[in-house]
């Protein structure tokens, strides 16, 4: 099962893009709030599931909405909500992969993120660096350029360019597409250079069919012709459910468990065992025995205490250094992860000696 949250300001098409993407209408009921409403509204988190077929073979996806977004007069930190469902979800999924039974874990971890950028300003939004920023540790992030049809095509490329140079400039990672074999077919090689050359990727979504020259599409219709959202001359739409759906689904899961969940991991187990070396220290310095104990000095229930802790720590401290974090064809995750793990052993280096 895949995951994906999306997040944007209310009138970027999230909804109908969705619909779009998966042929389904998730929003049938939902009420829209008017003006006022928005003044101090938070940001909901809303879940759905759905089943879709691709080639024959069928998927469920989990699609995690965000409405509210950006919406409120003061928005700060208004991307909170996501993260919290992030790392609950990581959290969900640690306690499950601790306990005894291990066999049916249902994973619920958000496996990437669709950002909307809005079109009608002048690059990224402080907001949007803000929020991605927030986010890019813990999340793959797919940006896209929302309402692609309200733009002419010359500028969709400066801005793609503009975004694309300021997604660098402020040190977003991400979703990197992972490097193709010297032996893979150049087709392929040309295909995900394109996919690259994309970013943001440009999008438009209807609901509705549109009839022209004797064909049936979901597009729009306006004064001076007609946009077919699976286009590819019109818009990246096709290319983005590709990719969801075919190509890189498994490298969106791979990434999240490999990268982003490895992190969080790690950081658990760090605090976990912090928490116990602090205990550990105090029961030291409540008894006012020497440490450590010999195993034959295992005397009183005060001592029998601080062994067992002494031994909790130890097997903590062999299970971190036993599973370091997986390494990844994605080049900003590689270093991403062997600077996290370098963190992650001097902090345990500072633990065991504080």
């Amino acid at each position: 099962m895949c995951v994906p949250v999306i997040v944007g300001e209310t009138g970027l098409g999230k909804s109908t893009l969705i619909n779009s993407l998966f042929l389904t209408d998730l929003y049938r009921d939902r009420k829209v709030p008017n003006a006022e409403e928005r003044i101090g509204q938070t940001v909901d988190i809303i879940k759905h599931t759905i089943g879709i077929e691709e080639k024959g073979i069928k998927l469920r996806l989990s699609i995690i909405d965000t409405p509210g977004f950006g919406d409120a007069v003061n928005n700060t930190a208004s991307w909170k909500h996501v993260e919290d469902y992030i790392d609950q979800q990581f959290e969900q999924y640690f306690r499950d992969e601790s306990g005894l039974n291990r066999k049916n874990i249902q994973d619920n971890r958000v496996h990437c993120l669709l950002y909307f950028i809005s079109p009608f300003g002048h690059g990224l939004r402080p907001i949007d660096v803000e929020c991605m920023k927030a986010l890019h540790e813990k999340v793959n992030i797919i940006p896209l350029l929302a309402k692609a049809d309200s733009l002419t095509q010359a500028e969709v490329y400066s801005k793609k360019l503009k975004m694309r140079d300021e997604i660098k400039q402020f040190g977003i990672n991400i979703y990197q597409f992972p490097e193709c074999d010297s032996d893979e077919d150049e087709d392929f090689k040309r295909q995900e250079q394109i996919l690259k050359d994309s970013i943001p990727f440009a999008v438009i979504g209807s609901n509705i069919q549109v009839d022209s020259k004797g064909r049936k599409f979901r597009g729009r219709s306006y004064p001076w012709g007609v946009v077919e959202v699976e286009n590819p001359i019109h818009s990246d739409f096709l290319m983005l459910r590709n990719m969801l759906v075919r190509t890189h689904m498994q490298d969106l899961k791979d990434v999240t468990r490999e990268i982003h969940y490895e992190n969080y991991r790690a950081q658990c187990i760090q605090n976990m065992t912090r928490m116990m070396v602090n205990s550990r220290n105090k029961l030291i310095r409540g008894s006012e025995v020497d440490f450590p104990l010999p195993l034959a000095a295992v005397d009183t229930e005060m001592e029998r205490q601080i062994f067992e802790k002494d031994e909790e720590v130890c097997i903590l401290l062999s299970h971190l250094y036993g599973s370091p974090l997986h390494t990844h064809s994605h080049t900003y995750t590689d270093h991403h992860a062997q600077g996290k793990l370098h963190n992650q052993q001097t902090a345990m280096l500072q633990v065991q000696q504080g």
